[in-house]
């Protein structure tokens, strides 16, 4: 009878399979010829057989994996034959038993090279060292400026794993979901797949903020007919005057992501009713790239006779598209019932640039000679980095995810040339992007026909002359202001050719008097010295011989030798173990291998009873436990995922009898006794301890925090429900300690 309803379960999955083939072959938006559905026809048979006996953690076969992830690329992506056959093999060469060699005979070295750079890239995050990370996404980044589709392909495989990551454990699923926020979302935004990227946020905000993700969720639910029925009022009046002015369009409303929609909520400490642009409205224009700038701005001119703008509000992206290729015009608008409204205006190949990226790119190619310039530029930059190869990886890549989300600014050169630099760059950072030569002699500036110095930071629109000296060399302490990847790592550089430099001068000198000392020069005398000065490396006690923070002249190496030869070991100081007993309710239960481990709270979130958990393994210290909504969470969990581990409060049904320290966030109108208002509730009515307070006031406004302790998350939430509800002048939120 089983073997039975095995043999019905085979011949239904393999109806799901040709299903999902078919499709695939559905989506992809071109005229397949006989020669590619043979080539795709050939990848999907070869990816099945290598995979028939995997199944993925959902107990599906592993086959509708590369099949979905094939259907991404071709559908909202919109890569064509070559990226669909690589990603039906794109796990072939990692976990089965298909060689490169193979894959290259039958498809060809293209195929080959993009599969090899997805095999090496798919371990990024997978490494026990962060620095062991950090190379491997250098290696990502070597193969992404050497074909683009390797990062494209790995974005679709990602965003299918998230879409399916209910099927594994919570650990993985916050790991994977980390990793996405803090790598992937960025990599999706700068390579201008707003859709993935929006969806690659809202997916890592579904495990890593499980309550305030479902909270926006349902509250958008909630008001989802009477947001339509607003959208549909809004654009009545516009659809009537684009049709007599004669335009082909489209006009749509939807709702932002639920991740832009909380972080609005947290950066300008609002409700979610106090969120205006909880929507954008789109108009899309279907016209010739002859008239695509004046259209744009003749509908901006129709949508601004109707509603009026808010001036600060205007973003124009056609005249100066981003450096991923955006391009679009922005506009807030005072819409009906006294409520503003984002508008987005653009043609019907800007909406798919904006939707696709830079796949969308090659399709325009023909028709936009500098359609792809954003890309190469961007590219070119990475490889000026990644060229210098022995830069800290680690650095490196903080240095680039900064870079990946950061907002841009347009600045000219004397003769008028357009440079995109990312907000936040200083002159110096400008020179260095010019030329590296010019970059290390910089003095200043003259920016608009006025000097200012090289730490002085840029705007939009400046015009920056570069005032530049023989003498002038580099300074460490700009490393303090400068904020492009490129002028970090050639300062670095820099100061790595100096010190090397001194080491190999350090090390003539020690040769030297080893030598004067009749003594053998060997790795155990030099560790001995090492240990004499308290030095760490090697390296460090040849600088220091060289730049003289060591008196060479007074180093005895036999006496040294000898001292450290008769000296008698310190034994390591052995610290009892002291573990705070904690009643019950307030302990922390930490995952099976771990659970004899001493644990204490982290500084930085300050975890009370009821908050969602995880501990982290410190070195030294014992677990620490984070909130998962912390603002450490993402990295710790991104970079070092395998010291992760699940944790959980031992009874957070019960109220806790240890009191744990939290703030609260205070700010409104200032009013004759709002103080006191406040600390009467806290104090008085709910009889809760402050540790501290201290609220200023500015012009009619106060703001201040407080320090309370508190047993648990509900405790919190009903001193902050009671001083809302005492009026209607203060708004309060949650805050992290410090």
């Amino acid at each position: 009878m089983g073997k039975e309803i095995k043999e019905i379960d085979l011949d239904q999955e393999n109806k799901i399979i040709v299903k999902s083939y078919r499709s695939l072959l559905k989506s992809i938006r071109r005229v397949l010829t006989k020669e590619d559905k043979a080539l795709i026809r050939e990848a999907f048979e070869l990816s099945l057989e290598a995979h028939k006996n995997m199944r993925r953690k959902s107990g599906e076969p592993y086959i509708l994996h590369p099949l979905a992830v094939a259907q991404i690329c071709a559908e909202e992506i919109g890569l064509g034959v070559t990226s669909v056959v690589c990603a039906l093999l794109h796990d072939t060469v990692e976990d089965t038993d298909i060689t490169l060699d193979l894959v290259k005979l039958k498809f060809g070295s293209k195929v080959s090279r993009i599969i090899d750079g997805l095999t090496k890239i798919s371990g990024v995050f997978d490494q026990p060292d962060r620095s062991i990370q950090a190379e491997n996404f250098k290696k990502m980044l070597l193969t992404l400026s050497d074909d683009v589709r390797v990062i494209l392909i790995k974005l679709a495989d990602r965003l299918h794993n998230m879409r399916t990551l209910d099927s594994m454990s919570p650990k993985s699923q916050l790991k994977i979901a980390s990793e996405t926020a803090y790598v992937y979302a960025p990599l999706a935004h700068r390579l201008g797949l707003y859709a993935i990227k929006s969806e690659l946020e809202d997916l890592s905000t579904k495990y890593l903020q499980a309550e305030n993700y479902a909270f926006v969720k349902n509250k958008l639910n909630e008001t989802k007919v009477q947001r339509n029925k607003y959208i549909r009022n809004f654009i009545e009046p516009l659809n009537s005057d684009m049709e007599k002015a004669g335009f082909k369009f489209e006009i749509k409303g939807r709702p932002k992501s639920i991740h832009s929609i909380l972080n609005k909520m947290k950066k300008q400490n609002v409700t979610f009713e106090e969120v205006y642009d909880l929507f954008a409205i789109r108009v899309i224009v279907d016209t010739d790239i002859e008239h695509e700038k004046s259209d744009c701005w003749k509908v901006y001119s129709i949508v601004t006779d109707h509603y009026t703008p808010n001036p600060d509000r205007l973003r124009d992206w056609v005249s100066t598209p981003k450096a991923n290729g955006y391009e679009s015009l922005h506009t807030t608008l005072m819409g009906p019932k006294g409520r503003w409204v984002e508008v987005q205006i653009r043609t019907k190949r800007m909406d798919e640039i904006a939707e696709k990226g830079f796949a969308a790119h090659w399709k325009y190619k023909e028709s936009s000679a500098n359609s792809d310039n954003g890309l190469e530029g961007w590219l070119a930059r990475i490889r000026d980095v990644l060229e210098n190869q022995d830069a800290n990886a680690l650095e490196f890549l903080d240095d680039f995810k900064l870079a990946l989300y950061s907002d841009e600014i347009f600045v000219f050169t004397p003769k008028g040339d357009l440079k995109k630099l990312p907000a936040g760059a200083t002159v110096l950072d400008f020179a260095f992007d010019i030329h590296t030569d010019l970059g290390a002699k910089c003095i200043g500036a003259k920016l608009n026909n006025k000097l200012v110095p090289l730490n002085h930071q840029l705007n939009n629109g400046d015009q920056v002359e570069i005032l530049s000296s023989a003498k002038q060399k580099p300074n460490e302490e700009w490393l303090d202001f400068v904020v492009t990847a490129k002028a970090k790592s050639k300062i670095r550089e820099y100061f790595k050719q100096l010190r090397l430099k001194a080491s190999a001068l350090g090390k003539e000198i020690l040769e030297r008097k080893f030598k004067n000392a009749k003594i053998p020069y060997s790795s155990d005398a030099l560790h001995s010295l090492m240990k004499h000065f308290k030095l760490k490396t090697v390296t460090d006690l040849y600088y220091q011989l060289a730049n003289e923070i060591i008196d060479r002249t007074k180093i005895d190496i036999e006496s040294i030798l000898a001292a450290e030869k008769n000296r008698v070991p310190e034994l390591p100081s052995v610290q009892p173990k002291t573990k705070t007993v904690i009643l019950p309710n307030d302990a922390i239960i930490l995952s099976e291998n771990e659970a004899n481990m001493d644990y204490g709270f982290a500084k930085c979130c300050s975890p009370i009873p009821g908050d969602e958990i995880f501990g982290f393994i410190t070195v030294g210290e014992g677990v620490k436990i984070h909130r998962t909504s912390c603002p450490n969470a993402v990295a710790l969990m991104s970079n070092y995922g395998y010291r992760i581990i699940k944790a959980k409060w031992a009874n957070a049904s019960d109220v806790s009898p240890k009191a744990f320290l939290s703030s609260i966030k205070v700010s409104g109108i200032d009013s004759v006794g709002i103080v006191s208002i406040i600390t009467d509730i806290i104090s008085k009515q709910l009889q809760i301890n402050m540790k501290s307070i201290s609220i200023t006031s500015n012009e009619g406004m106060f703001e201040g925090n407080i320090v309370l302790q508190v047993h648990d998350t509900r405790q919190l939430e009903n001193i902050m429900d009671s001083i809302k509800s005492a009026s209607e002048l203060i708004t309060v939120n949650r805050v992290d300690l410090g």
